[in-house]
């Protein structure tokens, strides 16, 4: 090989190598195939008024009616994974339980819950109603 030609050589290799990383790019993945959004309640969490969750109260009797309840809930297998999830927070010995359920049974079961260990005065039931599609 002569000089003209490795130096034509050296010019080509970094220029094939940005086509090609170019053309990679063009090639679409699946999350831009896909026009679905991910699931995201972000905006629903923020517009709550009331207690959130991390608003929870690490005195030690809050955090043990939560602790109570929450092993409640965990023991009972019935129960959908959504209502699983649900958000119990206790504030100064009030309990708010927050989230989606599946089904009214699972709604009052939960609350029932609550009530058994925290009293029926104490308890606001704020879970919805959310039934699989």
């Amino acid at each position: 090989m002569n000089g003209r030609s490795f130096k034509s050589l050296r010019l080509l290799l970094p220029l094939g190598s940005l086509v090609f990383c170019v053309s990679l790019m063009a090639i679409p993945t699946p999350s831009q195939d896909n026009q679905q959004t991910a699931p995201d309640n972000t905006k629903t969490n923020k517009d709550q008024a009331g207690p959130t969750a991390d608003q929870q109260k690490m005195n030690p009797s809050d955090r043990a009616v939560t602790q109570k309840i929450r092993k409640a809930i965990h023991e009972d297998q019935s129960l959908s994974t959504y209502a699983h999830n649900i958000k119990v927070i206790t504030q100064d010995g009030k309990v708010t339980l927050r989230g989606p359920v599946r089904s009214e049974e699972e709604k009052s079961n939960l609350e029932a819950k609550a009530v058994s260990v925290a009293g029926q005065e104490n308890v606001t039931n704020q879970l919805d109603v959310t039934p699989s599609k």
